[in-house]
């Protein structure tokens, strides 16, 4: 590699200047994706929601297959997903936005995510991170980073680490620097952050605290590599993130580690928005399996039937599939209603309650993803397993986006509190 090895000498060994130019490498150029200036529409209130999420469904999924299997977005796509308004919705009132309900954003993700769960996946941190905004910020921060969301700016996570002992073990630092701050590390699964025009850093401080920074994604000393290589959700962008002497103002600085310290729903928003995507996996392979047994699949012989869709067990399962999946939609409908009515004045036994309603959600609304995009192949046939059709992707999509958290926890989760009274732990996975 370049030059080699070679010896130092002593005066080399001494410089604090050398020494830091071996241990911080020149980083790597940042992946290239256009970002234009955004021009959001405001919506103003959910019904406008719900519907402008059902207008961007329809054009997300004339693409969906192809854009999964050539692994490229067009960024008038994400562009036009953006300046919809949508990632606007849940921004305060008081702050010029619709700040609908959290059930119904939770439908509107899941309305995206049927279409398209990779383009569903990438607001889904922007949402968490405008709940960060709202939990945490100063008011004159709100208006800052709230009037941007409005604006069509896309946020876009910075958060986990690869390397450690599990999803809390985080190495990145912050450190004051003059009326600022540094920040140095190394991110991974960073959903949204080649699509993104602001990312969000999260560092311990010296205290072992957890601070979030905002930071343009131009930055001098941010990287952002598009090496997300994984079998599904091919198109969130979701590879690595280097800080390397990054610079910080300190208005954007966020934090935090507060939202736990005390009773919030930063732990089941996250949650309840994840859950919303599962719910949309699992309708895209229900309505594929609908549509490929109506028009391609045949019969089995001893049926006695003319077509697969008057398969006597066909129909059954079919049946079977919309009822689970209609139970998981009801459970995260109602997951979405505890958070808001544990909104106004959040305590320990209503974030419970939400945190336990999601987790309900979040068992039924996995289960129901995988499922349904295992037996559209059961009851499509060998030919629904054509490359043509790209159908295996609603199970890699499934496969890979009920990974982010072991939903044998959430089981625990219910019966430790049905059980013992104990409620569930306050992070962002519960």
């Amino acid at each position: 590699m370049g030059a080699g090895f070679r010896h130092r000498s002593c005066n080399e060994r001494q410089s604090p200047s050398f020494a830091r130019e071996r241990r911080m490498p020149a980083l790597p150029e940042s992946a290239v994706y256009p970002l234009h200036t955004p021009a959001a529409h405001v919506i103003r209130d959910g019904a406008e929601a719900l519907a402008v999420a059902r207008q961007v469904a329809a054009i997300l999924l004339e693409q969906d297959a192809e854009r999964d299997r050539t692994r490229e977005v067009p960024a008038q796509v994400v562009d036009l997903y953006s300046n919809s308004g949508l990632w606007g919705i849940s921004v305060p009132r008081e702050f010029g936005g619709a700040q609908v309900s959290y059930a119904v954003l939770a439908e509107v993700i899941a309305i995206i995510s049927a279409a398209d769960p990779s383009l569903g996946q990438i607001p889904q941190n922007h949402y968490c991170l405008l709940e960060d905004i709202r939990l945490q910020g100063t008011p004159e921060q709100q208006a800052h980073f709230f009037a941007l969301a409005l604006q069509g700016h896309r946020f876009a996570n910075a958060l986990s680490e690869t390397g450690g002992k599990n999803v809390q073990d985080i190495q990145a630092t912050v450190r004051r620097s003059g009326d600022g701050y540094v920040i140095n590390g190394r991110k991974g699964y960073c959903t949204g952050s080649l699509y993104a025009h602001w990312l969000a850093v999260l560092a311990l401080d010296e205290q072992g605290r957890g601070q979030l920074a905002f930071v343009p994604r131009g930055s001098e000393g941010l990287a952002v590599i598009d090496d997300w290589d994984s079998i599904g959700q091919r198109t969130t962008s979701s590879g690595t993130v280097l800080a390397q002497d990054l610079k910080v103002p300190a208005f954007n600085l966020f934090p935090t580690y507060r939202s736990y310290e005390s009773p919030t729903l930063a732990g089941p928003f996250a949650q309840l928005t994840t859950a919303a995507i599962d719910a949309g996996i699992a309708r895209a392979a229900l309505r594929d399996t609908i549509a490929f047994v109506r028009e391609h699949a045949r019969p089995w012989i001893d049926a006695g039937v003319e077509k697969a869709s008057e398969d006597p067990l066909t129909i059954i399962q079919v049946g079977a599939l919309d009822i689970r999946l209609e139970a998981a939609e009801a459970l995260l409908e109602r997951a979405g209603l505890a958070l808001d009515a544990a909104r106004p004045a959040p305590d320990e036994d209503n974030v419970a309650r939400a945190s336990l309603a999601v987790a309900k959600a979040k068992v039924l609304t996995t289960e129901i993803a995988i499922e349904a995009s295992n037996k559209l192949f059961e009851l499509g046939g060998t030919r629904s397993t054509l490359k043509r059709h790209n159908f295996d992707r609603h199970w890699r999509n499934a496969r890979v986006h009920t990974l982010h958290d072991p939903v044998r926890w959430k089981y625990h989760v219910v019966g430790n509190w049905l059980l013992n009274d104990i409620k569930p732990p306050r992070h962002d996975w519960s």
